[in-house]
C-alpha cells in the first residue's frame, strides 16, 4: 500500500498510529537532557548520537509498541520533532 504525502495532509496523525519511522533517523544529542549513557553513541570526535541497534531502529524504542522507552529523557531534537508536522508527515511516507 502507497500513502501519499497528500492523503497524509487530509488524515489525522497520531504518535498512536505511527510505527515510529523518527525513531530510524540519526539524532544527535546536543543537550544535556539526561538519556542513560546505555542509549549513547560516542563516534571518534566525542560526538553524541542515540545508539541505534543493527535493525536501524533506536535503541530506546519497544519494539512491542513503538513507544519511546526513555520518553522524559529524549533527546531535545526529539523534543523539537513535532507530531504532525511536514518533516514527520515526510518520514511517514518514506
Amino acid at each position: 500500500m502507497t500513502i501519499s504525502v497528500t492523503n497524509l495532509l487530509d488524515s489525522d496523525v497520531s504518535c498512536s498510529t505511527c510505527q515510529a519511522s523518527c525513531c530510524r533517523l540519526e539524532v544527535m544529542i546536543i543537550t544535556d537532557t539526561g538519556v542513560p549513557a546505555e542509549h549513547i553513541s560516542v563516534d571518534q570526535w566525542g560526538a553524541e548520537t542515540m545508539l541505534r541497534l543493527d535493525d536501524g531502529w533506536c535503541s530506546a524504542i519497544d519494539r512491542d509498541t513503538f513507544m519511546c522507552s526513555i520518553y522524559e529523557n529524549r533527546p531535545l531534537i526529539c523534543r523539537e520533532f513535532e507530531m504532525g508536522s511536514y518533516e514527520c508527515r515526510q518520514e511517514r511516507v518514506a
